[in-house]
């Protein structure tokens, strides 16, 4: 004899705590991705990150730039370029290289395709705030003595440069799909040109307007100039700010949500043996 029951549905706050809990444990699962021991996955992101400064630091001196620079704390002005530089462009690989519609990870429910990505983004995101607090506090009591102007608009504009980085790893990665050669090339190519492009080697201030038109299309170079604005009380950027990047982030994002949305609607299993 077949026994009827009625079928139990969840409210919409048990389904949103169930949601993120489900986008907790895929964080954890994210962060714990790039080493088995999380600690040391964290490090060797620092040690990458000490490394460029390193090289900026070495590279300005070289080239006896430092005195053209900003009145401050040297290296603490290039510690603020690099700083946005490395999680936008992290967070962008992060979003690109997530699971995708295609992905064995799928076929587990309740896992989707937004909580991959949203997972990846913020493993990347505690990854390189940890990093930053633990760089600062370190050449704090270690070496010099360092004072942020504005520290909570400051901590804005590295969260902005996160949600930048999201945003366009969003593009990217609806297209992934179509064309796997081209977003691997493009995103080369996009992280390597915000080498410079990203103007974390000089302030938009001192650019003449020629130069400038060259590099005022990009989010992260205001994003770059309005974190140091924040963070140098002796400088105050005229020829940035922090709408823009907003703006154009939100775009971004709402573009490859739709993208990312097509593509998972046409998810083929052969996808994978194209990548």
């Amino acid at each position: 004899m077949f026994q009827f029951q009625a079928r139990k549905t969840d409210g919409r706050l048990s389904q949103t705590a169930s949601l993120l809990e489900l986008i907790y444990h895929a964080t954890v699962r994210n962060v714990r991705k790039t080493h088995s021991n999380a600690i040391i996955g964290i490090l060797l992101n620092m040690l990458q990150t000490m490394t460029l400064v390193a090289v900026f630091y070495v590279m300005f001196a070289i080239l006896g730039l430092r005195g053209s620079m900003i009145r401050g704390d040297f290296l603490l002005y290039i510690m603020s370029g690099i700083f946005m530089y490395m999680t936008h462009v992290k967070t962008l690989g992060a979003v690109v290289g997530s699971e995708g519609p295609a992905s064995p990870m799928m076929q587990h429910a309740p896992m989707n395709t937004f909580v991959a990505i949203v997972s990846a983004a913020l493993a990347e995101l505690y990854i390189q705030v940890l990093s930053v607090v633990v760089v600062l506090y370190i050449y704090h009591i270690a070496f010099q003595r360092i004072t942020i102007e504005q520290p909570g608009p400051a901590m804005a504009m590295l969260l902005m440069g996160w949600f930048s980085g999201f945003a366009v790893g969003m593009v990217f990665l609806s297209l992934k799909p179509w064309f796997p050669h081209f977003v691997g090339v493009g995103s080369t190519i996009y992280t390597r040109a915000n080498m410079i492009a990203s103007g974390k080697m000089f302030l938009a201030n001192t650019l003449p307007f020629n130069l400038l038109a060259m590099f005022s299309w990009n989010p992260l170079f205001h994003i770059i100039d309005q974190a140091r604005g924040f963070t140098f009380i002796n400088y105050n950027p005229h020829y940035s700010n922090w709408v823009y990047p907003l703006v154009v982030s939100i775009v971004l994002m709402m573009i490859g949500f739709m993208g990312e949305a097509y593509t998972r609607k046409h998810a083929s299993l052969s996808w994978g043996a194209r990548r």
